[in-house]
């Protein structure tokens, strides 16, 4: 069996995206001396952590890749709406979806006969901007709204009773302005690579043969992760230029992932074990008012110092907040409306999340300022009890509600991952039957 797991994939007579970059290499080598020097130089120079930049990420496991999966550095997340009331239809997609999604992300094309196509007097079967480009850690994960099981108080494809009781709209928060067309959605594709255009690609691809069963709805590019998800991932920044989710939970974390992400047996209906939630939010920062504040008001609202990443009053990034420590003048060191004091665990009683967001910069306001901000990105194994807790206290109580405000919003269900070996499983097919 091949790495996309088809029998027979070897024999196939289109173009794969690696073999296209291996023919264009080979033409460099024989160009002359000196392209074959400057291909050489760049071989030798190569490195694991370059490969592994490059390379594929297992398409099927017990869960959805793009949650733990080390976080790439661009994001692709795009919602749509289901257009038909067709059942088959939809099933029809959602496997031809599973297809396509498996192959692009080991860098193979949308479709075996390949972008060049067979048919020069039909469309090509792939749209083919990502051919010669490597497959980027490519990950496609799906998520089902609330809007898919129930819309306008009517059940849609026979899954009424299947709706988990946790998916429900996000209830509504103080510091939002929310842009209905930048919420919700019946389906969401969240595409992560470490090249864009890999991840547009993957997106443009799925939405282009959804053509009559399913329309985008909204869709947001990201760029720069704002978290880490594995000990050996460093801690980035986001556009406030702090260090970002040092206390992220990571992959190596497997008490923590069972305990705060994944949906365990009894948690809802079975066709969501071994699932989790996701929760969207798209957050525009108020940048100009920001880089006009002082250093010592940015880290008294973040609670952490700008350069080094360790919590005020302490000297290391990954030390242990510390919620007790007091200044000479008996004030806390770390201020009541730090933000990593609110969204703390030592806070809000053990409350965890696995956060997943990319910074956008989607041009300006017409009045001069920046439409920047944080798409974020949670994963919770229960919305109720976790995020929106979470969400409800950072509304009341964060300082850095003067800078930010929400405008976009989601809740998915994630179902679980696709076993390996199983040809007939297919994204939602546990929901399905």
């Amino acid at each position: 069996m091949t790495a996309t797991g088809e029998p027979g994939a070897s024999t196939r007579t289109g173009f794969s995206r690696r073999r296209l970059l291996g023919a264009a290499g080979v033409g460099a080598a024989v160009a002359g001396a000196a392209g074959a020097g400057v291909m050489a130089g760049r071989a030798s120079a190569a490195s694991s952590v370059h490969t592994e930049l490059t390379g594929p990420v297992e398409f099927r496991g017990v869960h959805q890749a793009g949650i733990v999966t080390p976080a790439q550095d661009r994001m692709h997340f795009a919602t749509f709406d289901v257009i038909t009331d067709d059942r088959a239809e939809l099933v029809q997609l959602l496997r031809e979806w599973t297809h396509m999604a498996e192959r692009m992300t080991q860098g193979e094309e949308a479709f075996r006969d390949g972008a060049i196509g067979l048919n020069p007097y039909a469309p090509p079967s792939d749209t083919g901007e990502a051919l010669g480009l490597p497959p980027s850690q490519l990950t496609l994960t799906i998520g089902f709204g609330p809007s898919f099981f129930v819309k306008d108080g009517k059940p849609r494809f026979g899954l009424g009773d299947q709706k988990p009781d946790l998916l429900e709209d996000l209830p509504k928060f103080p510091n939002e302005t929310m842009d209905p067309a930048r919420s919700g959605g019946d389906i969401c594709i969240q595409a992560c690579a470490n090249d864009p255009q890999v991840a547009v690609h993957a997106v443009r691809n799925l939405a282009r043969v959804a053509f009559g069963v399913a329309a985008v709805k909204y869709s947001q590019l990201g760029f720069g992760r704002t978290s880490s998800t594995t000990r050996d991932q460093s801690t980035p920044r986001n556009l406030f230029g702090f260090k970002d989710g040092t206390n992220n939970i990571k992959a190596e974390d497997t008490q923590l992932l069972t305990e705060q992400v994944w949906v365990n047996p009894g948690d809802g209906p079975d066709w969501l074990t071994g699932g989790t939630y996701m929760a969207t939010r798209r957050i525009r920062m108020r940048i100009e008012p920001w880089d006009r504040t002082t250093l010592l008001e940015q880290e008294r609202v973040i609670g952490r110092q700008k350069g080094s990443g360790a919590p005020n009053g302490l000297t290391q990034e990954f030390q242990e907040l510390d919620l007790d420590m007091v200044d000479d003048e008996n004030q806390p060191l770390i201020d009541v409306g730090a933000h990593v004091r609110v969204v703390s665990h030592q806070h809000l009683n053990g409350i965890r999340i696995l956060r997943r967001g990319y910074n956008f910069t989607d041009g300006t306001d017409g009045f001069g300022h920046l439409d920047a901000g944080l798409f974020f990105i949670a994963f919770n194994r229960n919305p109720a009890t976790q995020f929106i807790p979470m969400q409800a206290e950072m509304s009341r109580s964060d300082a850095m509600n003067e800078y930010i405000t929400h405008t976009g919003t989601g809740l998915f269900a994630i179902p679980p991952g696709i076993p390996a070996g199983d040809r007939d499983a297919y994204w939602g097919s546990t929901l399905f039957g």
